[in-house]
């Protein structure tokens, strides 16, 4: 019988360092022989990543935030249906950069959108699936958006104003100090002790939590 994968994300404000995150846990499961597949939210099939760039690229109107909210679930369960959920299911393990806590933070704390109508669109959409482990890369969006803005051009939620990504992070703060499932890492600290936060919670969760391998 085939036992289930696990599903990993990482999630975190623009300039959290999520990049580097990834190659750290993507090299920890390489080391312990798991195989494994990488995903990205908004993205990560043809059609999802077409949502992706309507999402992105700056618009002639204005994008309401319930429109942002749909095309984030819309790309989301594209993605789970196709990718995410049949991986697991033959026993690869799911290693995602962002997934449902992004909106939850982002349109729900950032664009301030009614807490019940996420919910709602989530358990349609999305049913039962959780994260087996989230890594919240911590960081002050003053920080973070001088790191992005020192990567490039922005995108156009990279655009917004400083008020937007402290409601954001705001709302992450308060979902991670909630759900025991997400670990909080101190993004702000250098490469070297992020990664060795990110290491430690790995080792942790693979020997006694939710990513125990005789589970």
């Amino acid at each position: 019988m085939t036992t289930q994968g696990r599903f990993i994300v990482v999630e975190g404000l623009e300039g959290a360092g999520k990049t580097s995150a990834i190659r750290t846990i993507e090299q920890w499961l390489n080391e312990h022989q798991i195989k494994f597949i990488s995903t990205r939210e908004p993205g990560g099939t043809p059609l999802a990543e077409q949502i992706r760039m309507l999402v992105k690229q700056v618009q002639d109107e204005q994008v309401a935030p319930e429109t942002e909210l749909l095309l984030m679930y819309a790309s989301r369960v594209q993605l789970v249906k196709t990718v995410i959920q049949p991986a697991l299911q033959r026993g690869c393990w799911v290693l995602g950069d962002r997934h449902d806590l992004s909106s939850r933070a982002y349109q729900g704390g950032g664009r301030q959108l009614d807490e019940t109508l996420i919910t709602t669109i989530r358990q349609a959409v999305l049913g039962q699936l959780t994260p087996d482990l989230t890594l919240y890369l911590d960081i002050d969006p003053a920080i973070g958006l001088q790191r992005a803005q020192a990567r490039g051009e922005l995108d156009r939620i990279e655009l917004e104003q400083l008020a937007f990504f402290q409601r954001t992070r705001a709302k992450y703060q308060q979902i991670a100090a909630a759900e025991p499932h997400i670990i909080t890492i101190d993004a702000s600290q250098s490469i070297e002790q992020v990664q060795r936060q990110i290491l430690n919670a790995l080792q942790q969760a693979y020997q006694h939590g939710s990513l125990r391998p005789d589970v």
